[in-house]
Protein backbone atom coordinates (compact mmCIF):
# COMPACT_ATOMS: atom_id res chain seq x y z
CA UNK A 1 0.00 0.00 0.00
CA UNK A 2 1.22 3.54 -0.99
CA UNK A 3 0.48 6.32 1.11
CA UNK A 4 -1.24 8.48 -1.20
CA UNK A 5 -1.11 12.22 -0.90
CA UNK A 6 -4.60 13.96 0.06
CA UNK A 7 -3.05 16.86 -2.55
CA UNK A 8 -5.58 19.66 -4.08
CA UNK A 9 -4.95 17.57 -6.95
CA UNK A 10 -5.89 14.08 -5.70
CA UNK A 11 -9.08 16.00 -4.52
CA UNK A 12 -9.56 17.20 -8.04
CA UNK A 13 -9.49 14.29 -9.57
CA UNK A 14 -11.53 12.42 -7.10
CA UNK A 15 -14.52 14.87 -7.77
CA UNK A 16 -14.18 14.10 -11.12
CA UNK A 17 -14.39 10.42 -10.55
CA UNK A 18 -17.30 10.84 -8.41
CA UNK A 19 -18.95 13.26 -10.83
CA UNK A 20 -18.50 10.73 -14.19
CA UNK A 21 -18.65 7.32 -12.66
CA UNK A 22 -22.07 5.68 -13.32
CA UNK A 23 -22.67 4.17 -10.48
CA UNK A 24 -20.20 3.74 -6.72
CA UNK A 25 -20.64 0.86 -4.39
CA UNK A 26 -21.07 3.51 -1.25
CA UNK A 27 -21.06 6.90 -1.08
CA UNK A 28 -20.45 8.48 2.82
CA UNK A 29 -21.66 11.60 3.94
CA UNK A 30 -19.72 13.57 6.73
CA UNK A 31 -16.20 12.97 7.41
CA UNK A 32 -15.40 12.64 10.81
CA UNK A 33 -13.99 9.62 12.18
CA UNK A 34 -17.32 7.42 12.13
CA UNK A 35 -17.35 8.07 8.17
CA UNK A 36 -13.49 8.09 7.63
CA UNK A 37 -13.82 4.57 9.41
CA UNK A 38 -17.09 3.20 7.40
CA UNK A 39 -14.64 4.52 3.72
CA UNK A 40 -12.08 2.38 5.21
CA UNK A 41 -14.13 -0.49 6.03
CA UNK A 42 -15.77 0.13 2.64
CA UNK A 43 -13.11 0.35 0.35
CA UNK A 44 -11.15 -2.58 2.00
CA UNK A 45 -13.66 -4.72 1.27
CA UNK A 46 -13.20 -4.11 -2.39
CA UNK A 47 -16.29 -1.83 -2.83
CA UNK A 48 -16.05 1.44 -5.08
CA UNK A 49 -16.43 4.09 -1.94
CA UNK A 50 -16.41 7.98 -2.07
CA UNK A 51 -16.48 10.14 1.20
CA UNK A 52 -17.53 13.78 0.95
CA UNK A 53 -17.20 16.53 3.77
CA UNK A 54 -18.77 20.15 4.08
CA UNK A 55 -16.22 21.63 5.87
CA UNK A 56 -13.16 19.70 6.81
CA UNK A 57 -11.95 16.48 8.23
CA UNK A 58 -12.72 16.25 11.47
CA UNK A 59 -13.90 19.70 11.86
CA UNK A 60 -16.50 19.05 13.98
CA UNK A 61 -17.25 16.83 16.92
CA UNK A 62 -13.74 14.54 15.96
CA UNK A 63 -11.50 17.13 16.84
CA UNK A 64 -13.02 18.66 19.82
CA UNK A 65 -12.98 15.11 21.87
CA UNK A 66 -10.94 14.79 25.26
CA UNK A 67 -8.89 13.76 22.96
CA UNK A 68 -8.81 9.83 25.23
CA UNK A 69 -8.72 6.26 23.55
CA UNK A 70 -10.28 4.80 26.46
CA UNK A 71 -13.13 2.22 27.98
CA UNK A 72 -14.70 4.29 29.66
CA UNK A 73 -14.05 3.52 33.84
CA UNK A 74 -17.70 5.52 34.43
CA UNK A 75 -19.51 3.00 32.34
CA UNK A 76 -19.00 0.40 34.59
CA UNK A 77 -20.38 2.22 37.43
CA UNK A 78 -23.58 1.96 34.80
CA UNK A 79 -22.95 -1.61 34.56
CA UNK A 80 -22.80 -1.22 30.64
CA UNK A 81 -20.14 -4.14 30.79
CA UNK A 82 -20.75 -4.66 26.47
CA UNK A 83 -19.08 -1.07 26.00
CA UNK A 84 -16.40 -1.00 27.96
CA UNK A 85 -15.48 -4.23 27.05
CA UNK A 86 -15.85 -3.69 23.04
CA UNK A 87 -13.92 -0.18 23.57
CA UNK A 88 -11.06 -1.75 25.29
CA UNK A 89 -10.48 -4.09 22.86
CA UNK A 90 -10.78 -1.35 20.08
CA UNK A 91 -7.97 0.58 22.40
CA UNK A 92 -6.08 -2.81 22.16
CA UNK A 93 -5.86 -2.60 18.78
CA UNK A 94 -5.51 1.09 18.24
CA UNK A 95 -2.22 0.94 20.61
CA UNK A 96 -0.57 -2.34 19.05
CA UNK A 97 -1.57 -2.66 15.78
CA UNK A 98 -4.07 0.04 13.83
CA UNK A 99 -2.10 3.27 15.09
CA UNK A 100 0.91 2.97 17.76
CA UNK A 101 2.51 5.77 16.12
CA UNK A 102 -0.66 8.03 16.86
CA UNK A 103 -1.49 7.01 20.08
CA UNK A 104 0.20 7.33 23.58
CA UNK A 105 -0.29 5.59 26.87
CA UNK A 106 -1.20 7.97 29.68
CA UNK A 107 -1.55 7.38 33.78
CA UNK A 108 -4.60 8.62 35.61
CA UNK A 109 -4.62 9.33 39.59
CA UNK A 110 -7.90 8.71 41.00
CA UNK A 111 -7.83 9.98 44.05
CA UNK A 112 -9.71 8.51 46.95
CA UNK A 113 -11.82 10.86 49.82
CA UNK A 114 -13.29 8.44 51.91
CA UNK A 115 -11.10 6.19 54.22
CA UNK A 116 -12.97 2.88 54.37
CA UNK A 117 -15.27 1.93 51.52
CA UNK A 118 -13.99 4.08 48.79
CA UNK A 119 -10.44 2.30 48.18
CA UNK A 120 -11.93 -1.27 47.81
CA UNK A 121 -14.85 -0.19 45.68
CA UNK A 122 -12.77 2.26 43.66
CA UNK A 123 -10.26 -0.83 43.56
CA UNK A 124 -12.68 -3.54 42.65
CA UNK A 125 -13.70 -1.43 39.19
CA UNK A 126 -10.38 -0.77 38.26
CA UNK A 127 -9.12 -4.14 38.75
CA UNK A 128 -12.35 -5.38 36.21
CA UNK A 129 -11.37 -2.60 34.36
CA UNK A 130 -7.99 -3.78 33.51
CA UNK A 131 -9.14 -7.83 33.47
CA UNK A 132 -11.65 -6.54 31.01
CA UNK A 133 -8.55 -5.50 29.15
CA UNK A 134 -6.77 -8.63 29.09
CA UNK A 135 -9.46 -10.81 28.28
CA UNK A 136 -9.72 -9.15 24.83
CA UNK A 137 -6.14 -8.92 24.62
CA UNK A 138 -5.96 -5.22 24.98
CA UNK A 139 -4.20 -4.44 27.81
CA UNK A 140 -0.74 -5.69 26.37
CA UNK A 141 1.28 -2.11 26.76
CA UNK A 142 -0.51 -0.82 29.23
CA UNK A 143 0.27 -1.28 32.81
CA UNK A 144 -2.04 -2.53 35.23
CA UNK A 145 -3.35 -0.09 37.72
CA UNK A 146 -1.96 -0.21 41.48
CA UNK A 147 -3.11 1.56 44.38
CA UNK A 148 -1.65 4.56 46.01
CA UNK A 149 -0.74 5.93 49.67
CA UNK A 150 -1.15 9.31 50.23
CA UNK A 151 2.71 10.31 50.56
CA UNK A 152 2.98 7.92 47.32
CA UNK A 153 0.05 9.75 45.46
CA UNK A 154 1.16 13.37 46.27
CA UNK A 155 4.51 12.72 45.09
CA UNK A 156 3.08 11.64 41.62
CA UNK A 157 1.02 14.55 41.84
CA UNK A 158 2.57 17.45 43.98
CA UNK A 159 -0.33 19.78 42.72
CA UNK A 160 -2.55 18.02 44.67
CA UNK A 161 -3.77 19.77 47.41
CA UNK A 162 -2.72 17.62 50.84
CA UNK A 163 -6.74 17.66 52.10
CA UNK A 164 -8.31 16.86 48.70
CA UNK A 165 -7.42 12.89 49.60
CA UNK A 166 -6.61 10.18 51.77
CA UNK A 167 -4.91 7.69 48.90
CA UNK A 168 -5.05 6.80 45.51
CA UNK A 169 -5.80 4.25 42.56
CA UNK A 170 -3.51 4.70 39.03
CA UNK A 171 -4.30 2.65 36.08
CA UNK A 172 -3.80 3.65 32.82
CA UNK A 173 -5.42 4.59 29.48
CA UNK A 174 -4.41 6.02 26.06
CA UNK A 175 -4.87 9.28 24.33
CA UNK A 176 -4.41 10.31 20.72
CA UNK A 177 -4.61 13.85 18.53
CA UNK A 178 -8.61 13.31 17.55
CA UNK A 179 -7.89 15.38 14.53
CA UNK A 180 -4.53 13.96 13.16
CA UNK A 181 -5.89 10.45 13.65
CA UNK A 182 -9.39 10.76 11.57
CA UNK A 183 -7.25 12.68 8.80
CA UNK A 184 -4.94 10.02 8.87
CA UNK A 185 -8.30 7.16 8.72
CA UNK A 186 -9.41 9.52 5.29
CA UNK A 187 -5.86 9.22 3.88
CA UNK A 188 -5.40 5.25 4.59
CA UNK A 189 -9.04 4.99 2.77
CA UNK A 190 -7.09 6.89 -0.19
CA UNK A 191 -4.65 4.75 -0.35
CA UNK A 192 -6.42 2.06 -0.97
CA UNK A 193 -8.48 3.56 -3.78
CA UNK A 194 -11.31 5.71 -2.18
CA UNK A 195 -12.44 8.91 -3.47
CA UNK A 196 -12.06 11.77 -0.80
CA UNK A 197 -13.29 15.27 -0.89
CA UNK A 198 -13.73 17.82 1.74
CA UNK A 199 -15.47 20.93 1.40
CA UNK A 200 -17.97 19.46 -0.59
CA UNK A 201 -21.45 19.41 0.97
CA UNK A 202 -24.73 17.67 0.09
CA UNK A 203 -27.45 19.29 -1.42
CA UNK A 204 -30.35 16.87 -1.69
CA UNK A 205 -30.13 13.15 -1.79
CA UNK A 206 -31.13 11.55 -5.44
CA UNK A 207 -34.47 9.59 -5.39
CA UNK A 208 -35.84 6.76 -8.00
CA UNK A 209 -39.12 4.93 -6.93
CA UNK A 210 -38.90 5.64 -3.32
CA UNK A 211 -35.09 4.51 -2.94
CA UNK A 212 -32.21 6.40 -2.24
CA UNK A 213 -29.68 6.24 -5.29
CA UNK A 214 -27.07 9.21 -4.43
CA UNK A 215 -26.76 12.93 -3.39
CA UNK A 216 -26.72 16.12 -5.25
CA UNK A 217 -23.35 17.48 -3.67
CA UNK A 218 -21.66 20.89 -4.18
CA UNK A 219 -18.09 21.65 -4.56
CA UNK A 220 -17.99 24.87 -2.56
CA UNK A 221 -14.65 25.61 -3.39
CA UNK A 222 -15.97 26.42 -6.84
CA UNK A 223 -20.02 26.46 -6.50
CA UNK A 224 -20.32 23.71 -9.05
CA UNK A 225 -22.97 20.88 -8.35
CA UNK A 226 -23.34 17.47 -9.39
CA UNK A 227 -24.58 14.10 -8.52
CA UNK A 228 -23.14 11.29 -7.40
CA UNK A 229 -24.91 7.48 -8.21
CA UNK A 230 -24.44 4.84 -5.32
CA UNK A 231 -25.81 2.33 -4.63
CA UNK A 232 -26.01 2.80 -0.96
CA UNK A 233 -25.10 6.06 1.27
CA UNK A 234 -24.50 6.04 4.42
CA UNK A 235 -25.38 8.65 6.53
CA UNK A 236 -22.33 9.53 9.19
CA UNK A 237 -23.12 13.34 10.21
CA UNK A 238 -22.98 12.40 13.81
CA UNK A 239 -25.02 15.80 15.46
CA UNK A 240 -25.82 16.59 12.00
CA UNK A 241 -28.03 13.23 11.61
CA UNK A 242 -31.78 14.29 11.43
CA UNK A 243 -30.96 16.99 9.84
CA UNK A 244 -29.57 15.12 6.81
CA UNK A 245 -32.33 12.81 7.64
CA UNK A 246 -34.70 14.97 6.40
CA UNK A 247 -33.65 15.26 3.01
CA UNK A 248 -34.59 11.36 2.26
CA UNK A 249 -38.27 12.42 3.64
CA UNK A 250 -38.09 10.13 6.71
CA UNK A 251 -37.51 11.51 10.68
CA UNK A 252 -35.30 8.46 11.02
CA UNK A 253 -35.84 6.10 13.49
CA UNK A 254 -33.66 7.27 15.97
CA UNK A 255 -33.17 10.69 16.92
CA UNK A 256 -29.48 12.51 18.53
CA UNK A 257 -28.96 15.17 21.03
CA UNK A 258 -26.19 17.36 21.09
CA UNK A 259 -24.10 17.34 24.43
CA UNK A 260 -21.60 19.93 24.85
CA UNK A 261 -18.05 19.31 25.95
CA UNK A 262 -15.87 22.25 27.28
CA UNK A 263 -12.14 22.12 27.40
CA UNK A 264 -9.51 24.36 29.02
CA UNK A 265 -5.72 24.11 27.45
CA UNK A 266 -3.16 25.01 30.43
CA UNK A 267 0.31 25.03 30.40
CA UNK A 268 2.42 22.38 32.36
CA UNK A 269 3.72 24.55 34.65
CA UNK A 270 0.87 25.22 36.09
CA UNK A 271 0.40 21.69 37.33
CA UNK A 272 3.53 19.93 38.97
CA UNK A 273 2.14 16.04 38.00
CA UNK A 274 3.76 13.25 36.46
CA UNK A 275 0.50 11.71 35.97
CA UNK A 276 -3.26 12.99 34.64
CA UNK A 277 -5.43 12.97 37.04
CA UNK A 278 -9.23 12.34 37.00
CA UNK A 279 -11.81 13.42 39.36
CA UNK A 280 -15.31 13.02 39.99
CA UNK A 281 -17.91 15.87 39.69
CA UNK A 282 -21.86 16.03 40.60
CA UNK A 283 -22.70 15.09 37.36
CA UNK A 284 -19.68 13.02 35.46
CA UNK A 285 -16.24 12.95 35.36
CA UNK A 286 -13.30 15.72 35.36
CA UNK A 287 -10.18 14.40 33.38
CA UNK A 288 -6.79 16.58 34.00
CA UNK A 289 -4.77 15.05 30.85
CA UNK A 290 -1.26 15.13 30.01
CA UNK A 291 -0.96 16.93 26.34
CA UNK A 292 2.68 18.04 25.74
CA UNK A 293 3.26 20.73 26.94
CA UNK A 294 0.43 21.73 28.28
CA UNK A 295 -2.51 20.17 30.57
CA UNK A 296 -6.33 19.44 29.42
CA UNK A 297 -8.84 19.82 31.65
CA UNK A 298 -12.54 18.77 30.97
CA UNK A 299 -14.94 18.31 30.32
CA UNK A 300 -18.65 20.00 30.45
CA UNK A 301 -21.90 17.73 29.52
CA UNK A 302 -24.47 20.07 29.09
CA UNK A 303 -27.49 20.52 26.69
CA UNK A 304 -26.57 22.34 23.69
CA UNK A 305 -30.00 23.39 21.45
CA UNK A 306 -27.74 26.12 19.22
CA UNK A 307 -25.68 26.20 16.22
CA UNK A 308 -24.13 22.70 15.74
CA UNK A 309 -20.60 23.95 13.69
CA UNK A 310 -19.74 26.48 15.77
CA UNK A 311 -20.68 25.88 19.49
CA UNK A 312 -19.76 28.13 22.25
CA UNK A 313 -17.61 27.94 25.70
CA UNK A 314 -19.29 30.53 27.88
CA UNK A 315 -17.70 32.45 31.03
CA UNK A 316 -20.18 29.34 32.68
CA UNK A 317 -18.57 26.89 31.36
CA UNK A 318 -14.73 27.74 32.21
CA UNK A 319 -15.82 28.67 35.60
CA UNK A 320 -17.07 25.62 36.32
CA UNK A 321 -14.08 23.67 34.82
CA UNK A 322 -11.88 26.24 36.97
CA UNK A 323 -13.39 25.50 40.32
CA UNK A 324 -13.89 22.24 40.06
CA UNK A 325 -10.59 21.38 39.19
CA UNK A 326 -9.08 24.04 41.82
CA UNK A 327 -11.41 22.21 44.67
CA UNK A 328 -8.24 19.60 44.70
CA UNK A 329 -5.22 21.73 43.71
CA UNK A 330 -3.10 23.76 46.35
CA UNK A 331 -2.26 26.38 44.20
CA UNK A 332 -5.43 27.20 42.20
CA UNK A 333 -5.69 27.74 38.90
CA UNK A 334 -7.26 31.41 36.96
CA UNK A 335 -8.76 32.37 33.83
CA UNK A 336 -5.14 34.30 33.19
CA UNK A 337 -3.51 30.32 33.33
CA UNK A 338 -5.95 29.19 30.59
CA UNK A 339 -4.04 29.34 26.75
CA UNK A 340 -6.79 27.63 24.95
CA UNK A 341 -10.59 26.96 25.15
CA UNK A 342 -12.24 24.69 22.71
CA UNK A 343 -16.10 23.22 22.68
CA UNK A 344 -17.27 19.92 21.17
CA UNK A 345 -20.78 18.44 20.78
CA UNK A 346 -21.33 14.56 21.21
CA UNK A 347 -24.01 13.02 18.85
CA UNK A 348 -26.14 11.12 21.85
CA UNK A 349 -28.66 9.27 21.22
CA UNK A 350 -31.98 10.92 22.32
CA UNK A 351 -33.76 9.03 25.07
CA UNK A 352 -36.18 8.89 28.25
CA UNK A 353 -33.07 11.05 30.66
CA UNK A 354 -33.58 14.68 30.96
CA UNK A 355 -29.69 14.84 31.55
CA UNK A 356 -27.65 14.21 28.51
CA UNK A 357 -24.94 12.53 30.86
CA UNK A 358 -27.00 9.69 31.18
CA UNK A 359 -27.94 9.35 27.52
CA UNK A 360 -26.58 6.29 26.26
CA UNK A 361 -22.74 6.36 24.23
CA UNK A 362 -24.24 2.91 22.41
CA UNK A 363 -24.12 3.47 19.12
CA UNK A 364 -27.20 2.39 16.61
CA UNK A 365 -27.36 1.34 12.69
CA UNK A 366 -30.50 2.14 10.55
CA UNK A 367 -32.18 1.46 7.19
CA UNK A 368 -34.55 4.19 7.37
CA UNK A 369 -35.49 3.60 3.40
CA UNK A 370 -33.73 1.59 1.01
CA UNK A 371 -30.50 2.77 -0.65
CA UNK A 372 -29.55 5.11 2.99
CA UNK A 373 -28.39 3.59 5.81
CA UNK A 374 -27.52 6.07 9.06
CA UNK A 375 -25.01 5.44 11.82
CA UNK A 376 -25.61 7.41 15.04
CA UNK A 377 -24.60 7.68 18.58
CA UNK A 378 -21.39 5.95 20.00
CA UNK A 379 -18.02 6.96 21.23
CA UNK A 380 -14.20 8.23 19.28
CA UNK A 381 -12.64 4.57 20.71
CA UNK A 382 -15.19 2.50 19.13
CA UNK A 383 -15.22 4.42 15.46
CA UNK A 384 -13.85 1.67 13.75
CA UNK A 385 -16.70 -0.84 15.08
CA UNK A 386 -19.06 2.04 14.05
CA UNK A 387 -17.77 1.75 10.78
CA UNK A 388 -17.73 -1.67 9.96
CA UNK A 389 -21.39 -1.96 11.39
CA UNK A 390 -22.64 0.60 8.70
CA UNK A 391 -21.13 -0.73 5.93
CA UNK A 392 -22.30 -4.47 7.15
CA UNK A 393 -25.60 -3.13 7.33
CA UNK A 394 -24.93 -1.13 3.40
CA UNK A 395 -23.88 -4.50 1.91
CA UNK A 396 -27.18 -6.10 3.42
CA UNK A 397 -29.22 -4.02 0.28
CA UNK A 398 -26.53 -4.88 -2.39
CA UNK A 399 -26.00 -7.94 -4.86
CA UNK A 400 -23.44 -10.29 -4.91
CA UNK A 401 -21.37 -12.05 -2.10
CA UNK A 402 -19.16 -8.98 -0.13
CA UNK A 403 -16.33 -10.11 1.98
CA UNK A 404 -16.43 -9.79 5.65
CA UNK A 405 -14.55 -6.72 7.16
CA UNK A 406 -10.97 -6.37 7.58
CA UNK A 407 -10.22 -3.25 9.36
CA UNK A 408 -8.86 -4.89 12.55
CA UNK A 409 -5.97 -6.16 10.40
CA UNK A 410 -5.20 -2.69 8.68
CA UNK A 411 -2.63 -0.06 10.08
CA UNK A 412 -2.87 3.17 9.01
CA UNK A 413 -0.35 4.82 7.03
CA UNK A 414 2.40 5.56 9.04
CA UNK A 415 2.30 3.02 11.01
CA UNK A 416 3.78 -0.08 9.21
CA UNK A 417 7.49 0.10 10.00
CA UNK A 418 7.21 3.43 12.71
CA UNK A 419 9.17 1.42 15.59
CA UNK A 420 12.89 0.77 13.08
CA UNK A 421 12.20 4.63 12.38
CA UNK A 422 11.66 5.06 15.64
CA UNK A 423 15.09 3.40 16.16
CA UNK A 424 16.70 5.60 14.00
CA UNK A 425 15.64 8.84 15.31
CA UNK A 426 19.50 10.03 15.79
CA UNK A 427 20.26 9.25 12.68
CA UNK A 428 17.23 11.03 11.43
CA UNK A 429 18.67 14.30 13.62
CA UNK A 430 21.84 14.04 12.01
CA UNK A 431 20.91 14.20 9.15
CA UNK A 432 18.15 16.62 8.81
CA UNK A 433 20.06 18.76 10.85
CA UNK A 434 17.13 19.03 13.63
CA UNK A 435 17.53 18.05 17.58
CA UNK A 436 16.42 14.41 18.08
CA UNK A 437 13.79 15.76 20.40
CA UNK A 438 11.96 17.60 17.33
CA UNK A 439 12.35 14.31 15.67
CA UNK A 440 10.40 12.48 18.39
CA UNK A 441 8.03 15.22 17.71
CA UNK A 442 7.51 14.14 14.35
CA UNK A 443 7.43 10.77 14.63
CA UNK A 444 4.47 11.11 16.97
CA UNK A 445 2.52 13.01 14.42
CA UNK A 446 3.69 11.41 11.00
CA UNK A 447 5.05 7.77 11.94
CA UNK A 448 6.88 6.55 9.34
CA UNK A 449 6.12 8.88 6.97
CA UNK A 450 8.66 11.23 8.67
CA UNK A 451 10.71 10.91 5.63
CA UNK A 452 8.19 12.98 3.59
CA UNK A 453 8.49 16.06 5.71
CA UNK A 454 12.09 15.88 5.89
CA UNK A 455 12.12 15.86 2.58
CA UNK A 456 10.44 19.00 2.00
CA UNK A 457 13.49 20.73 4.98
CA UNK A 458 16.14 18.90 2.60
CA UNK A 459 14.45 20.85 -0.66
CA UNK A 460 13.99 24.16 1.31
CA UNK A 461 15.52 24.45 4.78
CA UNK A 462 13.90 27.34 5.66
CA UNK A 463 11.09 24.73 6.27
CA UNK A 464 13.09 23.89 9.94
CA UNK A 465 11.99 27.27 10.77
CA UNK A 466 9.47 26.75 13.81
CA UNK A 467 5.77 29.09 13.81
CA UNK A 468 6.06 32.37 15.40
CA UNK A 469 4.01 31.41 18.03
CA UNK A 470 3.92 28.04 18.20
CA UNK A 471 7.72 26.71 18.27
CA UNK A 472 6.58 22.81 18.70
CA UNK A 473 5.40 23.02 14.71
CA UNK A 474 7.78 23.69 12.29
CA UNK A 475 6.67 25.36 8.29
CA UNK A 476 7.63 22.34 6.72
CA UNK A 477 4.37 21.17 8.54
CA UNK A 478 2.04 23.43 7.00
CA UNK A 479 3.06 22.87 3.66
CA UNK A 480 3.16 19.24 4.01
CA UNK A 481 -0.64 19.94 5.45
CA UNK A 482 -1.27 20.95 1.77
CA UNK A 483 0.82 18.78 -0.34
CA UNK A 484 -0.26 15.35 1.54
CA UNK A 485 -3.03 15.90 4.23
CA UNK A 486 -6.04 17.69 2.54
CA UNK A 487 -6.02 21.03 4.14
CA UNK A 488 -7.69 23.85 2.28
CA UNK A 489 -7.59 26.80 4.67
CA UNK A 490 -5.81 28.26 7.39
CA UNK A 491 -7.82 27.32 9.95
CA UNK A 492 -7.62 24.00 8.42
CA UNK A 493 -3.78 23.92 9.66
CA UNK A 494 -4.07 25.86 12.06
CA UNK A 495 -7.24 24.95 14.13
CA UNK A 496 -6.72 20.71 13.29
CA UNK A 497 -3.76 19.29 10.96
CA UNK A 498 -1.69 21.97 13.87
CA UNK A 499 -3.29 22.44 17.04
CA UNK A 500 -1.90 26.26 17.26
CA UNK A 501 -5.07 27.26 18.14
CA UNK A 502 -5.22 25.72 21.14
CA UNK A 503 -2.18 25.42 22.23
CA UNK A 504 -0.88 28.75 21.71
CA UNK A 505 -1.18 31.92 23.74
CA UNK A 506 -2.21 34.02 20.90
CA UNK A 507 -3.99 31.13 19.75
CA UNK A 508 -2.28 30.72 16.30
CA UNK A 509 -2.24 35.13 15.62
CA UNK A 510 1.03 35.26 15.05
CA UNK A 511 1.17 32.27 13.08
CA UNK A 512 -1.06 32.94 10.55
CA UNK A 513 0.62 35.09 8.24
CA UNK A 514 3.34 33.42 8.08
CA UNK A 515 1.03 29.76 7.31
CA UNK A 516 -1.09 31.18 4.83
CA UNK A 517 1.99 32.38 3.03
CA UNK A 518 3.40 28.96 2.65
CA UNK A 519 0.09 27.42 1.79
CA UNK A 520 -0.49 30.22 -0.87
CA UNK A 521 2.09 28.39 -3.27
CA UNK A 522 0.71 25.32 -3.63
CA UNK A 523 -3.11 26.47 -3.57
CA UNK A 524 -2.74 29.13 -5.81
CA UNK A 525 -3.69 32.09 -3.68
CA UNK A 526 -2.62 35.85 -4.65
CA UNK A 527 -2.05 38.46 -2.45
CA UNK A 528 -5.69 39.54 -1.59
CA UNK A 529 -6.38 35.76 -0.91
CA UNK A 530 -4.23 35.56 1.34
CA UNK A 531 -5.06 38.49 3.07
CA UNK A 532 -8.56 36.94 3.02
CA UNK A 533 -7.76 34.36 4.32
CA UNK A 534 -5.87 35.65 7.72
CA UNK A 535 -8.49 38.07 8.17
CA UNK A 536 -11.16 35.34 8.54
CA UNK A 537 -8.89 33.52 10.94
CA UNK A 538 -8.45 36.51 13.00
CA UNK A 539 -12.04 37.04 13.37
CA UNK A 540 -12.61 33.62 14.50
CA UNK A 541 -9.91 34.09 17.58
CA UNK A 542 -11.95 36.99 18.47
CA UNK A 543 -14.78 35.85 18.28
CA UNK A 544 -14.23 32.93 20.30
CA UNK A 545 -12.31 35.24 22.55
CA UNK A 546 -15.48 37.50 22.65
CA UNK A 547 -18.15 34.08 23.49
CA UNK A 548 -16.23 32.92 25.97
CA UNK A 549 -16.56 35.83 28.04
CA UNK A 550 -20.17 35.87 27.73
CA UNK A 551 -22.36 34.67 31.25
CA UNK A 552 -24.72 32.11 29.21
CA UNK A 553 -24.51 29.77 25.85
CA UNK A 554 -26.91 31.92 24.28
CA UNK A 555 -25.03 34.91 24.49
CA UNK A 556 -21.67 32.47 23.89
CA UNK A 557 -23.13 31.60 20.73
CA UNK A 558 -24.71 34.89 19.54
CA UNK A 559 -20.58 36.44 19.71
CA UNK A 560 -19.48 33.21 18.15
CA UNK A 561 -21.10 33.90 15.00
CA UNK A 562 -20.17 37.29 14.48
CA UNK A 563 -17.08 35.44 12.58
CA UNK A 564 -18.31 33.72 9.06
CA UNK A 565 -16.80 30.67 7.73
CA UNK A 566 -14.16 30.55 5.08
CA UNK A 567 -16.67 29.04 2.51
CA UNK A 568 -20.30 29.93 3.55
CA UNK A 569 -22.41 26.99 4.32
CA UNK A 570 -25.95 27.34 3.13
CA UNK A 571 -28.47 25.39 5.74
CA UNK A 572 -30.06 22.52 4.20
CA UNK A 573 -32.97 22.52 2.29
CA UNK A 574 -34.93 19.18 1.76
CA UNK A 575 -36.41 18.21 -1.40
CA UNK A 576 -39.52 19.22 -2.35
CA UNK A 577 -42.12 16.55 -1.96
Amino acid sequence: MTANAMSPANRDEALAAMREAPELDVLIVGGGVVGAGAALDAVTRGLSTAIVEARDWASGTSSRSSKLIHGGLRYLEMLDFGLVREALHERGLLTQHIAPHLIRPVPFLYPLTHRVWERPYVGAGVLLYDTMGTAGGSSRGLPHHRHLSKRRALREAPCLSPDSLTGAVQYWDAQVDDARHTMTVVRTAVAFGALAANRTRVLDFCHQGGRVTGARVVDLETGEEFDVRAKQVINATGVWTDETQQLADTRGQFQVRASKGVHLVVPRDRLQSSTGIILRTETSVLFVIPWGRHWIIGTTDTDWNLDLAHPAASARDIDYLLDQVNSVLSSPLSRADVEGVYAGLRPLLSGESESTSKLSREHVVGHPVPGLVVIAGGKYTTYRVMGRDAVDEAVRGMDGRVPDSVTEKIPLVGAEGWEGVRNQRHQLAARSGLHVVRIDHLLGRYGSLIHEVLDLIAADPSLAEPLPGVDDYLRAEVVYAVTHEGARHLDDVLARRTRASIEAWDRGVSAAPVAAKLMAAHLGWDKAHIATEVEHYLARVAAERESQEQPDDATADAARLGAVDIVPLTPLTPRAS
